[in-house]
């Protein structure tokens, strides 16, 4: 039977743009729930802080399926920064980089917990000054597919070339801005080569956007999950 499988959205995002991944899943057998978000949750993470109360959030989420449904396991489908997150509440390590933080909750080692990870354009790394302190705690503590117990599945979608022209302007800004490089394919956010992990099951689904854009393809489509749920347990 498939293991249940809690969601985390993207950064300043809410659940309910998940709710077609979130039916999706269940449609598929997984038991799924979406990490209760609004954006306001975020508001006190803008400008590199503490990622804390999305940490607390999720916590209390996988907690909650696991009590509802007796599983002793679960997946975590991470979009976006939520991937990087995702990786911290993984370890061991106290993530007390932020002075903000000191006497506070600040490790949850949930990896036993954890069957499958799937990040979904997640940019693993990233030039952006206001993400180094977060990113670098990250992969200095946690590099690559770090525990061997937990399948670590990396999604990226290769939907737009970033150049500096109309139209892929922004993408090449993104792309620029997490990997130094912006005439690269990627998913109109993140760089396909920032969205990998070292040891992971790496991905790349063709003509997948980063977010839900009307007549488009995104991670949550029937056809991309399709695809990435195949590889979660």
């Amino acid at each position: 039977m498939p293991l249940p499988t809690v969601i985390l959205p993207g950064y300043l995002a809410g659940a309910s743009p998940y709710s077609e991944m979130e039916a999706g899943l269940r449609e598929l057998g997984f038991p799924a729930v979406t990490v209760p978000l609004q954006r306001r949750t975020w508001i006190p993470t803008i400008g590199g802080r503490s990622m804390l109360p999305i940490l607390h959030q999720l916590d209390q989420t996988v907690k909650q399926i696991m009590q509802d449904t007796g599983s002793d396991r679960i997946n975590l489908v991470a979009h976006s920064a939520g991937g990087w997150i995702a990786r911290i509440y993984l370890g061991e390590i106290p993530y007390d980089v932020h002075p903000s933080d000191a006497s506070k909750v600040c490790v949850w080692k949930a990896h036993p917990a954890i069957a499958s990870l799937v990040t979904l354009g997640t940019p693993h790394i990233s030039q952006e000054r206001w993400t180094k302190r977060n990113l670098d705690f990250v992969k200095n503590n946690y590099p690559g597919a770090f525990y061997p117990t937990v399948r670590y599945v990396c999604v990226a979608g290769k939907a737009i070339f970033g150049k500096r022209g109309l139209g892929t302007w922004f993408a090449y800004s993104s792309y620029e801005l997490t990997c130094g490089q912006g005439s690269c394919w990627g998913d109109g956010i993140t760089p396909v080569e920032a969205a990998h992990l070292d040891g992971a099951t790496n991905i790349t689904l063709d003509n997948v956007c980063h977010s839900p854009r009307p007549g488009k393809l995104w991670y949550g489509s029937p056809e991309p999950l399709n695809a990435w749920a195949s590889y979660m347990e």
